[in-house]
């Protein structure tokens, strides 16, 4: 069996070069405050690059005083195209700033955050909903540097624009009675729990009773048991969780004989391509989830270096694509 190849070390790039290894980690490592000459820069750049250098993590670490791990901890259940993004954009944002993404998917039978941030020596560790006090502690013990979002920096004003949106939306089309169309899922409670306080915000603005909030599960008896609900509290109008609990309520009224937006309008969230194949196509709240990939990146960063930074909705990134569903 042939021997693995040695992994090439800043050692052998100083050697390729004529330099000294703290010179090449100097370089490597982007080190502030260095007076290296460009040339010798631009020759032990191309020297790494020919050699096939990678930087050792632990090595890593010691000269620059962390890793450059942030650990992503997401919900183990159906993420969707949005949350797909949002971690695309933050992967790549920290890429540019030289920083890795590890993705932990928490849920039964997985390994305890905590021990995933030990085990990765976890610089920061990001999370697209806040971490309760005692997590974040468990965090920080396990040598975690900046954990985010805390329970008093919190990500739900994202939450909450898009079911004010969806709710504006409705109330400026005339209706008066909206409806809320929930997820039965736990998992999803977070998240929906903050998108409904958004539509009972932009209800209690335009002097309206608070929604009529019902479960809608994946399946059309449940969708059809919701509709009946709402036309018995004379809703016209609902704002569903997302686009596919929005395309299950359009399920439910095929089963009643009714259609939308005649019979009950519909909104959903995420621009899904099933909304635009739906029948009818569907209303939906969509909005630049890269955009939020790269403002996590940026607050990571900003945390890292001791620096303030902030996390709030921009509703530049938000926008109601209007279909024949409303």
């Amino acid at each position: 069996m042939a021997k693995a190849a040695r992994r090439v070390t800043s050692a052998d790039v100083a050697r390729a070069v004529g330099v000294s290894r703290t010179t090449v980690s100097f370089v490597l490592n982007d080190r502030p405050g260095q007076s290296i000459p460009e040339e010798t820069r631009r020759r032990v750049l191309e020297a790494a690059q020919r050699l096939g250098y990678r930087p050792h993590a632990p090595a890593r670490a010691l000269a620059v005083g962390r890793s450059d791990i942030v650990l992503l901890s997401l919900r183990a259940m159906t993420q969707g195209p949005t949350v797909t993004s949002v971690v695309e954009g933050l992967a790549a944002a920290l890429a540019a700033r030289r920083l890795t993404l590890v993705l932990h998917l928490g849920g039964e039978g997985t390994r305890p955050l905590p021990d995933v941030c030990a085990a990765v020596a976890a610089s920061a560790v990001l999370g697209l909903e806040p971490f309760d006090a005692a997590t974040s502690a468990a965090l920080y013990e396990a040598g975690a540097d900046v954990v985010l979002p805390t329970e008093t920096d919190s990500l739900a004003d994202y939450q909450r624009e898009v079911g004010r949106l969806q709710a504006e939306h409705l109330i400026a089309g005339g209706h008066r009675r909206i409806g809320y169309a929930t997820p039965g899922l736990a998992l999803a409670e977070p998240i929906a729990n903050e998108r409904l306080r958004g539509v009972r915000q932009a209800c209690a603005a335009a002097g309206l009773v608070p929604p009529v909030v019902l479960t809608v599960d994946l399946e059309a008896d449940s969708a059809e048991r919701a509709v009946a609900g709402w036309r018995q509290e004379g809703v016209s109008a609902v704002c569903a969780y997302s686009d596919e609990v929005a395309v299950a309520v359009l399920a439910g009224l095929r089963e009643q004989g009714l259609a939308a937006p005649g019979d009950l309008a519909v909104v959903g969230v995420e621009d899904m391509p099933t909304a635009r194949l739906a029948g009818p196509p569907l209303t939906t709240v969509a909005f630049d989830s890269h955009a939020l990939g790269r403002e996590l990146a940026d607050a990571v960063l900003a945390a890292l270096e001791g620096r303030g930074y902030g996390l709030a909705a921009d509703t530049r990134h938000f926008r109601l694509i209007p279909r024949s569903s409303t």
